[in-house]
């Protein structure tokens, strides 16, 4: 079986998805390239495991229901909203192997039979696979965000890759909502996320890694993450792609009015 790439996407706001009839500008180079992606992927994926932003806990936690439900983590938006559905199922199998990789490895592990999609992972999901037939499995970010720990995740979860589970870390590349739509906050925004590309493209390996553990020497590291959950889910991907190239494979420089946002692609994907 192809051993598929690792991703860090950047998943927008909320249930965009649903509303790109009045939401259209604001999201159509992120929607694109996420069907892009989902066109090269093709039927390679038997299951997809989602880092996600939106879900803390104190050691790394896996979801394992069978008909996940849903969690509408968001305010503000129409109430239609609060009724979608992303009806995937869930994989229990792939969630109680995922936390025996990293209990093997040394590293606490728990799973969780009730959690249900948050919108990190079904507003993804909802862009790159609408027919909703491929099984998901979420699993959380550490509440004590330690680069560290979350790059070593990400190596013990690797061998997943040659299973055919295609390994994605939720987050966005800049999450700053008080400043989202602010002037004040594009050239942060861009200057961060060059160091990203600089980063994450241009290196590989132990010099990669090193970034990542010191991400908050990057310019202007804390505007554009004062907190670093929507950063963590890119730490486990590379981690679960050590060795191996990086690729932008989404990037505008006018999002939400002039801040820049990317993902990444870590990995070759065979044609």
């Amino acid at each position: 079986m192809t051993t598929l790439p690792t991703y860090y996407l950047s998943h927008g706001g909320g249930p965009w998805p649903w509303m790109m009839e009045t939401s259209r500008h604001l999201y159509r180079v992120l929607d694109a390239s996420l069907k892009d992606m989902a066109r090269q992927l093709g039927d390679r994926p038997t299951a997809i495991l989602v880092v996600t932003a939106h879900w803390e806990t104190p050691v790394f936690t896996f979801s394992t229901a069978e008909r996940p439900g849903m969690i509408y983590d968001y305010g503000g938006f129409p109430p239609e909203t609060y009724q979608i559905t992303y009806p995937a199922p869930g994989l229990p199998a792939l969630g109680e192997r995922a936390a025996k990789l990293l209990t093997d490895g040394g590293m606490a592990s728990a799973t969780d039979p009730a959690r249900g999609f948050d919108h990190g992972t079904f507003s993804l999901m909802q862009a790159l696979w609408p027919s909703a037939h491929i099984p998901v499995v979420q699993m959380s970010i550490r509440r004590d965000f330690d680069p560290a720990a979350h790059i070593e995740a990400g190596r013990l979860l690797a061998p997943l890759r040659d299973e055919g589970v295609l390994i994605v870390g939720s987050g966005l590349s800049f999450h700053n909502l008080r400043a989202m739509r602010h002037p004040a906050a594009h050239a942060p925004s861009h200057a961060f996320d060059q160091w990203l590309q600089d980063s994450l493209v241009r290196l590989s390996g132990a010099q990669r890694n090193g970034r990542l553990l010191n991400w908050e020497q990057a310019p202007a590291a804390r505007i554009v993450q004062p907190r670093e959950d929507h950063l963590m889910p890119l730490h486990v991907a590379v981690g679960a792609a050590e060795g191996e190239t990086g690729h932008l494979t989404y990037h505008e420089d006018d999002f939400f009015g002039g801040l820049a946002a990317s993902s990444f692609q870590f990995g070759e994907l065979a044609t």
